[in-house]
């Protein structure tokens, strides 16, 4: 059971990074269709099966570069599927053969977690990259990764000691978190219309952009057939990138705000590792958005903002359940 959820864990990650990859590549649609491609279970290469595929998907044309992509993550997130399947199975018979107190209904909630974000993925291709579905698959998968880290910490408890001091930081942990996932949903939604370059000046934007700015456009969803590259006007994406700027301001005073009161209280080891661990990440992160600005969006570095966000979210998870374990008295005194 634990050695699954740790290849799980590395699996979840990995499988987030290919996700990036595939949609900063243009590869949302590389495979027409769901689950396979072109109707074949792998990338079409001889002359009759690309031949046949072009006949079934006259309007895409096969681009062996983007269907790879695709379907190397769908592989990918496949495995990863079967693996959480494999846990909430093991995670059953292990509380039929010892009874309460191993973790059951976080298994399952993460079985349930992993289908309906398959059946996301599958939407992604049928609704032609629906921005709203995009975003929600997105959130889905840092959710399995959540869980997953959850569900490791139940399986290996922290050891922590008694620390008085931190037992008031629950409501501020909770609070970090639920910022930084609305920032997470923030860039989910400017990648999902395409808006990553709308400015490219720092530290807000380019030209008079307080008298352009669009909010009932930019949160709003015109009806088309193919979102592909995004169906907004400029104004509307340049509203969409100046909030996650902005929301990257606020995510960094309550940060600071929650790392200050941190390395003031924290004595434990493991508590220390999380606020090292999370100021690394916020450092990395800044640094990561900053460049994707000046250097207009690099692949390598797009991903990477990407992956630490999602790093950066788990281990905020991780931080809030060591102090609901403060909370509730669960500690080890050695």
């Amino acid at each position: 059971m634990q050695r699954l959820v740790k290849i799980a864990l590395g699996l979840v990650l990995v499988v987030i990074i290919l996700g990036s990859y595939t949609r900063l590549t243009d590869a949302g649609l590389g495979c027409p269709d769901w689950p396979g491609c072109y109707g074949y279970l792998t990338v079409p290469h001889s002359e009759v099966k690309v031949g046949e595929a072009e006949m079934r998907f006259p309007e895409r044309p096969v681009e062996h570069f983007k269907a790879w992509n695709e379907m190397i993550h769908r592989y990918a997130a496949g495995i990863l599927g079967l693996l959480v399947l494999a846990i909430a199975i093991a995670a059953v018979a292990r509380y039929r053969k010892l009874g309460a107190g191993r973790p059951l209904k976080l298994p399952l909630a993460l079985l349930a977690m992993i289908i309906f974000q398959a059946a996301l993925g599958m939407w992604t291709v049928t609704m032609n990259l629906q921005p709203v579905i995009v975003m929600g698959h997105l959130l889905g998968g840092f959710t399995t990764f959540s869980l997953l880290v959850l569900l490791h910490l139940r399986e290996n408890p922290p050891k922590l000691a008694q620390e008085a001091a931190l037992r008031g930081m629950r409501g501020l942990a909770a609070f970090a978190l639920i910022v930084v996932v609305m920032q997470i949903a923030s860039g989910g939604w400017v990648a999902a219309n395409y808006a990553a370059l709308a400015c490219t000046n720092l530290p807000i934007c380019e030209g008079a952009w307080g008298e352009r700015l669009d909010f009932a456009g930019a949160f709003s969803l015109p009806e088309a057939e193919n979102y592909e590259f995004g169906v907004h006007n400029y104004d509307q994406r340049m509203t969409m990138h100046i909030v996650h700027r902005f929301g990257a301001i606020v995510v960094m005073a309550v940060m600071l705000w929650l790392l200050s009161k941190l390395w003031l209280n924290a004595t434990s080891a493991w508590f220390r590792r999380v606020a090292l661990t999370l100021t690394v990440l916020l450092v990395v992160q800044v640094l990561l958005g900053i460049t994707n600005v000046l250097a207009s969006l690099p692949l390598a570095v797009a991903v990477a903002h990407n992956a630490v966000g999602a790093l950066l979210m788990v281990t905020l998870v991780a931080l809030n359940f060591g102090l609901y374990r403060l909370n509730k008295k669960e500690v080890s005194h050695g």
